[in-house]
């Protein structure tokens, strides 16, 4: 297994785990059961931690996808761009969830503007690997591009 494999493998984790998370934290705050609400705030952090790392893959494997023939360098400069974006939006929403862990230490429940700040964030994260994502598949799936000024 090499830089690119692994990227592609570990990307997931981020796209999909995301909107788990922010479904279970709002079904945790709904419901009212604190101790859900703290798993779900680890969650987040763990998840922001495991994103950064993820987008070191992705530097691995731009280097060595670049290198080979046949790439537009284009396409994934665009993908590159928008990972920064992503993984901005992934470090807040990291630090989002550690302020309502700190903030809701000792068994105190977490105070709402935390939880909304960090759903909003969480949502906003989402959107921008969802994007990522997106372009990364324009990488080696063309049928996947809009072509401008052409039918689908």
């Amino acid at each position: 297994m090499d830089w690119t494999h692994l990227h592609l493998a570990l990307n997931h984790v981020p796209v999909l785990g995301t909107p788990f998370l922010i479904g279970l934290l709002l079904w945790s705050w709904a419901r009212g059961q604190l101790v859900t609400q703290r798993f779900c705030l680890w969650l987040f952090v763990v998840l922001a931690a495991a994103s950064v790392a993820i987008k070191f893959t992705g530097d691995f494997a731009a280097e060595k996808v670049g290198a080979q023939p046949g790439f537009d360098k284009v396409l994934i400069e665009q993908h590159e761009q928008a990972a920064d974006q992503a993984t901005t939006g992934v470090f807040f929403m990291g630090i989002a969830a550690a302020v309502a862990l700190f903030v809701s230490r000792r068994g105190r429940p977490a105070p709402k503007w935390s939880l909304a700040l960090l759903a909003l964030l969480a949502l906003v994260t989402f959107v921008l690997m969802a994007r990522t994502a997106n372009f990364g598949g324009h990488i080696r799936h063309p049928e996947i591009r809009s072509v401008v000024g052409q039918a689908p």
